[in-house]
């Protein structure tokens, strides 16, 4: 028997579980993912909508050490793994 589709994916417009999309129409937050770690499945809206990282190749070092400043400033909370916001921002945006 195959198991039914959770609603929530569609409902969040997403293709699956821990696939982040961009939400360019969200008011305050840039991208949504259905975050999923083992039974527990949790919405996370994160990043600042209109602001971009430094990216994963920062060229200038303003841009090196803004991308430093904020994996050490949110460190504590990017640790806590998938269910947190910081997690994904770090992942997607920088």
């Amino acid at each position: 028997m195959k198991a039914k589709k959770d609603s929530r994916l569609a409902r969040a417009g997403v293709s699956g579980y821990n696939k982040p999309k961009r939400t360019p129409s969200h008011p305050k937050k840039s991208h949504v993912v259905l975050a999923r770690s083992g039974d527990t499945v949790k919405l996370i809206r994160f990043g600042q909508q209109g602001v971009s990282g430094a990216g994963k190749n920062p060229s200038t070092k303003k841009q090196k050490n803004r991308r430093r400043s904020f994996k050490a400033r949110h460190a504590k909370n990017i640790a806590k793994g998938v269910l947190s916001a910081a997690y994904w921002a770090n992942k997607v945006k920088w």
